[in-house]
């Protein structure tokens, strides 16, 4: 598994298929550990995820740290990648060839990690994905069968925690309460796999 993911690492190194290969500092390829039993799908790079080449390692991924040590999880249970590879920019959303251009990439992961769980992580993860089923708002906290493309993975989108860091209300109802929901239920069903 390991040989496999490095392989298409390192053809990521040398993607030049849109033109925000010009611009990256670094690929964003992975981070966490690879297992057949959880895989987190992020949006695309951020600012300092480009400088470090890892996802999730500004405030917001703080945030994710938090929310996953709040049900004992750590990056070494989760393999978490994103639909872009590089990032676009101001943070700006990816752009349809964007996605396109990097799908082969994240194709290839889910194919070699072979997930039974994975965490579609804002509104473009779920997009990608799942297609236009609705708003992250509107889905979060469901699970939805995944069809081939994902081996049968259930499926559930999350908030992105930049979306929790925007709306900081701990309120019942609100979206960091729904998120603490939302991981409770997603430790339910990795322990089921244990």
């Amino acid at each position: 598994m390991y040989e496999e993911l490095e392989s298409v690492r390192e053809k990521c190194l040398s993607c030049t298929k849109c033109p925000l290969a010009k611009t990256r500092h670094n690929i964003v390829f992975s981070d966490g550990v690879p297992n057949g039993k959880i895989m987190l799908i992020g949006e695309a790079p951020g600012f300092y995820e480009d400088q470090q080449g890892k996802p999730f390692v500004g405030k917001a991924g703080q945030l994710l740290d938090r929310i996953f040590a709040s049900v004992g999880f750590t990056r070494e249970d989760i393999y978490i990648c994103n639909t872009l590879k590089c990032r676009p920019p101001d943070n700006r959303n990816p752009l349809p060839e964007e996605k396109e251009a990097c799908w082969e990439y994240l194709k290839a992961q889910i194919d070699i990690i072979h997930p039974k769980i994975i965490l579609l992580c804002g509104n473009v993860a779920v997009q990608s994905i799942l297609g236009n089923v609705g708003g992250i708002t509107k889905i979060r906290g469901q699970w939805f069968q995944g069809g081939e493309i994902v081996h049968g993975a259930k499926l559930m989108p999350i908030f992105h925690p930049s979306y929790l860091l925007r709306n900081d209300t701990r309120e019942k109802g609100g979206p960091k309460w729904l998120m603490w929901q939302d991981i409770q239920e997603i430790r339910k069903e990795y322990d089921k796999l244990s």
